[in-house]
């Protein structure tokens, strides 16, 4: 068993997490912090959401942190999870416990207390790294080893941890985009391929937060281009990745400082027409706002060529469809990688101004309300955003007076 320790981190001496530590720890029981932030800290990353494991079962959790004023929510309770709530945090805190049996998706637990028993039953190394109340870290499966070396590796037999869930295939590509370094770990990617039909019975919701949660890490293209030459990228998006289009936005978001766009890396890779936006909705579960933007970006068009062409696009379709178009347009095409830092500046600076034409103004001038005042009104707004939206009261008036001389009005 290897030890250090994370004694000095700031996340861990916060009020919240001592406050919980306190309660649960100590009287006969015994809580670890594992998982996602002990692997985090490690790597000097913030820790994000903090979990808890304890030989407390969820009864004795809920009591204990209801009796000290924390709110108690039983969110898994089947599974040994409670979720306790100090100052508006939460912390999922699970009884140590062994899967008996499994279905590949749902697992029958049973309540220990043997700390190593618990590690084993974890699906990564790094994932079963523990840390107590004072921040000693406790390894029993050689998970500091993997991390230092960026392995990502299943605890004992590889394709048994995956017939338990056939989503960890799909978490051993993300961990490896986000944490691994060379090649991926030949032992897991050789059970991955031979448990690949498993992935059939996986819910699409599921493989869908695995993607987008992909999509953001580190080694994203490399990864997606691992993907693609063992067979899993078709089973996951239904068509051919776009892999070039992927790389150019990863670069592009690095050389134009744009924040990585999990949804626009997917576009990239998954979307050039519309049908591709709709099937990516349902093989993925995507959400209404999600498709809408996919499909802003099946319909991207060419990269804005001027200014005033940026500026009708942001008109048209706000600023973030207009940069969803421009990024799409640029990784779709190399060349316009140019043409687009130009564009994106425009979207950072330009306030999108308010059509200058009322329905009032118009009824004003002795034009009725129905659909010719509505006519009116569209060619109005068209005209004046040709002329890249002039200001000038002279301007706008001389629109009007064209628009109801057109109309007859």
């Amino acid at each position: 068993m290897t030890v250090r320790t994370l004694a000095g981190s700031a996340w861990l001496d916060s009020p919240p997490l001592r406050r919980v530590l306190a309660v649960l720890d100590g009287e006969g029981e015994e809580v670890r912090l594992v998982g996602g932030a002990v692997r985090d800290a490690l790597l000097g990353r913030p820790a994000g959401e903090v979990d808890l494991a304890t030989t407390a079962h969820p009864a004795e959790v809920m009591r204990r942190a209801r009796g000290a004023g924390l709110k108690a929510i039983p969110t898994g309770i089947e599974h040994g999870t409670v979720t306790v709530v100090a100052d508006g945090i939460g912390f999922e805190v699970t009884t140590l416990r062994e899967d008996v049996e499994t279905d590949g998706r749902h697992a029958v637990v049973r309540f220990g207390r043997d700390w190593r028993a618990d590690a084993l039953r974890r699906d990564f190394t790094m994932n079963a790294l523990y840390a107590g109340r004072d921040g000693e870290v406790i390894d029993f499966v050689e998970g500091l080893a993997d991390l230092d070396a960026g392995r990502v590796r299943f605890i004992g037999d590889a394709e048994a941890r995956i017939r338990e869930d056939h989503l960890r295939i799909l978490r051993l590509f993300r961990f490896h985009a986000g944490y691994g370094r060379g090649a991926m770990d030949p032992a897991a990617l050789r059970a991955a391929l031979r448990q690949r039909e498993g992935m059939a019975r996986l819910s699409r919701e599921r493989i869908g937060r695995e993607i987008i949660k992909l999509l953001k890490a580190p080694r994203a293209p490399d990864t997606v281009r691992l993907m693609s030459e063992t067979g899993f990228l078709n089973r996951v998006l239904g068509g051919i990745g776009h892999l070039s289009a992927l790389d150019r936005m990863a670069r592009l978001e690095e050389t134009l400082e744009e924040p990585l766009c999990a949804l626009r890396r997917l576009g990239a890779v998954g979307v050039r027409i519309v049908e591709d936006a709709d099937r990516l909705r349902e093989r993925l579960r995507l959400s209404n706002s999600e498709h809408g933007r996919l499909m802003g970006m099946a319909q991207a068009g060419p990269m804005p060529s001027s200014p005033a062409d940026a500026r009708r696009l942001i008109y048209d379709r706000g600023a973030l469809g207009a940069q969803d178009v421009i990024l799409q347009a640029a990784a779709r095409d190399e060349e316009s990688a140019v043409a687009a830092g130009a564009a994106l500046r425009v979207v950072r600076t330009w306030l999108v101004p308010k059509s200058p034409f009322r329905a009032a103004d118009l009824q004003a001038r002795g034009i009725s309300p129905g659909p010719h005042l509505g006519a009116v009104l569209r060619r109005a707004e068209s005209l004046w955003r040709a002329l890249d939206f002039p200001d000038e009261m002279e301007t706008v008036e001389n629109i009007l007076s064209t628009v109801l001389a057109e109309r007859g009005g």
